[in-house]
């Protein structure tokens, strides 16, 4: 275990690649408003684009995951970050669809390495009792980009344009990933084992133990359900706010940082009671928020004026920050040091074809019922409901059995 003032600073890097990784990503909801005019595009072509990027990500989880294992989180972490800065300032190179497809994808390939590799290092540097507020802060960054991106991309698009935005984020990127490269450094028994075939089938052994393991199964549909949720709305919620609810470009950003301050509370505060709860309890707790998910979920899309949108909103996004929270440390709580990036790697795959799946689907239902978004909340309160099961039915006794494996 490293000392405290080193974790505590790679914590802080950690902090600032996600909050970079976290700013493309939402940075490409407010920008899809002005490619979707330069590129003339239609809600279901909107919809493939904005889960292009989720496509490569899901499909990056597992391999990034086992990567960071087999040779280490640092080298995977630095990888990630050179790869989805390249391709983050590609994007403002796209020239029609099918290019800004293919950009966005291996964009989702370059980040997907980074949360199996940066969960690994936590792992590595936190002792059990003190990772969830760890996570926590590192995901946090995501939270606190989200409060400025809104009136961050309104005023980039407007002074600077979509394309040079893109690429001024790509060289900041390559900053952070040379700060990696220098400042981040690990134990030596990070490396894996100097016997390459006994190293490959302790890998294929944990691998198969993960798979039959109950509590991942639990753990990756929670984490797809939830994130339907989170990226159905983080996706469209700006395209309905100007569509329907008549919101203009500047007004929508101020507005939606309330939410924002609202998810970064939530996503601190989640991290300090994950810690201090009782082994068990946390799962009833998720399950309540998964219930009052899908009620504000119901009243957000029937508010009467859009203050009241925002409200419940705000509130919602609350309950959606301490499941998101919840699920991770499960995962490094319950699995050992050594396969936390393949476990993370599985279940957070979950989460990303969620991504992927979600804002396409959203693009045609919204095309099929002429330009309404009321099946599309019916379709994420339905999820809400999927998660609720997942938490309800985890079995940590049955985690167990990677744990005893892994240490017998």
């Amino acid at each position: 275990m490293v000392s405290a003032r080193t974790r505590n600073w790679i914590l802080a890097l950690l902090f600032l690649g996600w909050a970079l990784g976290n700013l493309d990503r939402y940075v490409m909801n407010y920008a899809i408003l002005a490619i979707t005019e330069d590129l003339q595009l239609s809600a279901s072509s909107t919809g493939l684009l904005l889960s292009s990027f989720f496509a490569g990500y899901a499909l990056m989880q597992m391999p990034g995951g086992w990567l960071a294992d087999r040779f280490g989180s640092r080298k995977v972490l630095i990888a990630s970050v050179i790869m989805w800065s390249i391709f983050t300032a590609l994007t403002g190179a796209a020239w029609s669809m099918a290019s800004m497809i293919l950009i966005r994808f291996l964009f989702g390939i370059g980040e997907g390495g980074f949360q199996p590799a940066s969960s690994k290092i936590i792992a590595q540097a936190y002792p059990r009792e003190e990772r969830s507020r760890a996570m926590s802060v590192m995901l946090s960054s995501g939270a606190i980009v989200g409060l400025f991106v809104p009136i961050l991309s309104a005023a980039m698009i407007k002074t600077v344009g979509w394309r040079t935005m893109f690429v001024i984020i790509g060289v900041i990127g390559a900053i952070i990933a040379f700060l990696y490269w220098r400042f981040i450094k690990l134990p030596k028994e990070e490396t894996t084992s100097a016997n390459p075939a006994s190293t490959s089938a302790n890998q294929k052994g944990s691998l198969a133990l993960l798979f039959k393991t109950p509590l991942l199964w639990n753990l990756l549909i929670a984490y797809f359900s939830i994130y339907a949720v989170n990226w159905g709305l983080a996706t469209w919620l700006p395209t309905y706010l100007v569509k329907v609810r008549g919101l203009d470009l500047v007004s929508l950003g101020w507005l939606q940082m309330i939410p924002g301050i609202a998810t970064l509370v939530g996503v601190y505060a989640s991290g300090y009671v994950l810690d201090k709860l009782p082994r068990g309890r946390e799962k009833t707790l998720g399950s309540l928020a998964c219930v009052l998910i899908g009620i504000l979920l119901y009243l957000m899309f029937n508010a009467s004026s859009v203050a009241i949108f925002i409200t419940y909103q705000t509130i919602v996004t609350l309950f959606i920050s301490f499941v998101i929270i919840l699920l991770p440390s499960v995962v490094l709580k319950n699995l050992p040091a050594s396969v936390t990036g393949t476990g993370m790697g599985i279940v957070n795959t979950g989460g990303q074809l969620a991504g992927f799946i979600t804002p396409m689907a959203i693009g045609f239902i919204v095309e099929a019922f002429n330009g309404s978004f009321a099946a599309a909340f019916w379709m994420l309160i339905g999820f809400s409901v999927i998660c609720i099961g997942a938490l309800l039915t985890m079995n940590y006794e049955k985690g167990e059995l990677l744990r005893g494996e892994r240490t017998a």
